[in-house]
């Protein structure tokens, strides 16, 4: 890899951030799924809003993975990279697989509050499916990703989730990553976007999402999970 030596590499921080992020919400998601009572449509939708948003920020979280890391990681990463690519894509298309279950099945939840608990095992058969996925990616593919991709390569993976996140939920998706985030990390994963961005979002993003836990999960504090929990 012929590299500047000057060139910065990847700051993976803002991975884990992300990862307890998913780790919290789908976690929760299950229970909150069968704690809604059968025919109650207008929970039904709170929570089957819930789980869609997740379900999307998941999908394009992995498809930045798919699009911008795994050829980087072949092309640059050897025989390391050769050992352990293949098993994460493999789980990607196993997560996709589950994905498509979920939301499959949540719009006629949302509109009837009915077969509640097929949502369920379908939630928690994508959690089950994503956490084994991000623990292996900790362990096997960030110290890759830190030795072998530049950081403004690393940055194009954060962008393409936002670029096709409506602009209207980016603060709360902020917010929810930012809950269990380190201060450190997330005054890095800041430093370039716009000043406006900068000075507000840290306000706006933890705001918005007490406001929103306490619709969806009945508390502004949903609990905590730290980075290492599975």
């Amino acid at each position: 890899m012929n590299q500047n030596h000057q060139e910065a590499m990847a700051d993976v921080r803002d991975m884990y951030m992300v990862h307890t992020m998913f780790r919290r919400e789908f976690g929760l998601l299950p229970q909150l799924v069968r704690g809604v009572r059968s025919g109650d449509v207008k929970r039904a939708d709170v929570v089957g809003a819930h789980a869609a948003l997740m379900c999307q920020q998941l999908h394009l979280h992995h498809e930045g993975e798919d699009i911008f890391l795994w050829p980087l990681l072949a092309e640059r990463g050897g025989a390391e990279a050769a050992a352990i690519v293949p098993a994460m894509q493999a789980q990607h298309h196993a997560i996709e697989e589950a994905y498509e279950a979920v939301v499959a099945l949540l719009p006629a939840w949302r509109q009837t509050g009915q077969n509640g608990a097929a949502v369920a095992d379908a939630v928690e058969r994508l959690r089950a499916a994503a956490v084994e996925h991000m623990a292996l990616e900790e362990s096997e593919i960030l110290p890759l990703a830190q030795r072998y991709v530049t950081a403004a390569e690393w940055a194009k993976l954060g962008e393409h989730g936002l670029s096709d996140t409506p602009k209207k939920d980016l603060p709360l998706i902020f917010g929810m990553a930012m809950y269990e985030g380190d201060p450190a990390v997330i005054k890095a994963v800041l430093a370039h976007a716009p000043l406006p961005a900068r000075l507000m979002m840290p306000v706006v993003g933890p705001r918005l999402y007490r406001t929103y836990a306490k619709r969806v999960h009945g508390t502004p504090t949903p609990p905590r999970i730290g980075a290492n929990a599975s």
